[in-house]
């Protein structure tokens, strides 16, 4: 790894942490905060191979763009899938935050599920160098949750975070700075989507697209019975299987709710393997202190209900859910040491 010289290492508003995400971006620079949010999306112009829409705006292109134009999602699952389209995106969203600035190659703190491979790790890696990034380090996101949670990790404590993306959800125990073990699942808020869509055909003959599908989900969407409150009920408009007209029809939450049960099982299968796993001590701290909830799908009504009632352990959703793992990269930023060892054991990929 190249020497960092004292300019360089003190340079904090070219430092950006990127919580590269499969449903969302999201990025931090030293000394401004949170600076972009932003759709992980590409429209891409195939006859002549230009990007002609990124995040919000190419959003708003997919399912509804001519054939000359595709709109892609360059991630699945947590990992580069569209290497191309991932480094455009990048390249936009690094010019985005820095508002056009030349401000000269940044070094790049970012978050990755902990599942992933080497071969997909190097492919972060590289896709930030070609997007314009000096050195890259990679952090696992139940970390760098946790650090944005505000969880002492650097104390000799257990603690549980439960990270729920678009792509992957990260199940971790962490001490010490460290991992003390921890499981990643590919299922997450793109699964509860996807189990909307096919809800939705089997049951009422209707074909939806990703967005009805994320519309009901935000607003219909809950993991746990309601307390107190009525049932929400919403008007979803798609194509009829067997007319192949549109149709309008009436849908409600406890619907909704049947709809996500398998994909919320697996999410609970993988927090129960992760606390059988747990050493007893640890345990002992989680049962004190409680689980942890981020990302977007912490955001999803009555999951902290859901596994507080599976496990027998408080559950908290973390303050600013879906931010956690962006601002956990600015904490490493702000952390000379922390920074050091991540970009270390990321050049060693190189």
């Amino acid at each position: 790894m190249r020497k960092l010289g004292f300019f360089s290492r003190f340079s904090l508003s070219r430092d950006m942490g990127i919580d590269l995400g499969t449903a969302n971006t999201l990025i931090y620079v030293s000394g401004k905060g949170v600076v972009l949010e932003e759709p992980s999306v590409v429209a891409i112009d195939q006859e002549r191979k230009i990007p002609l829409a990124v995040g919000e705006e190419a959003k708003k292109m997919l399912g509804r763009t001519p054939g000359n134009v595709i709109a892609v999602r360059p991630l699945r699952d947590g990992v580069i899938a569209d290497f191309l389209s991932a480094m455009i995106m990048l390249k936009e969203f690094i010019n985005r935050a820095h508002e056009g600035s030349p401000l000269g190659n940044p070094r790049m703190v970012i978050g990755i599920p902990s599942g992933i491979t080497d071969v997909e790790r190097r492919a972060v890696i590289d896709a930030a160098r070609e997007a314009g990034a000096r050195d890259v380090g990679l952090i696992e996101e139940p970390v760098a949750a946790a650090l944005g949670a505000g969880l002492p990790v650097t104390e000799a404590t257990g603690n549980m975070i439960v990270d729920i993306g678009g792509g992957t959800t990260e199940v971790a125990v962490l001490s010490l700075q460290g991992r003390v073990l921890s499981e990643s699942v590919r299922v997450a808020g793109d699964e509860l989507t996807e189990s909307i869509i096919n809800y939705m055909k089997k049951v009422h003959n209707l074909v939806i697209g990703e967005r009805t599908a994320e519309e009901i989900k935000i607003r219909l969407a809950s993991a746990y019975p309601l307390q107190h409150e009525d049932e929400p009920i919403m008007e979803v408009r798609g194509l009829h299987l067997m007319s192949g007209l549109p149709r309008t029809i009436t849908v409600k939450g406890e619907e909704i709710r049947e709809s996500m049960a398998e994909p919320l099982a697996v999410i609970v299968d993988a927090v129960k393997r992760t606390l059988e796993r747990t050493p007893p001590e640890l345990a002992a701290d989680i049962i004190d202190r409680g689980i942890m909830l981020a990302g977007g799908g912490a955001l999803l009504r009555g999951l902290d209900t859901l596994l507080s009632h599976e496990t027998g352990i408080v559950t908290h959703v973390a303050e600013d859910a879906l931010r956690c793992v962006v601002k956990g990269t600015g904490e490493v930023l702000k952390n000379p040491k922390i920074l050091d060892r991540v970009l270390s054991e990321s050049s060693r990929l190189i």
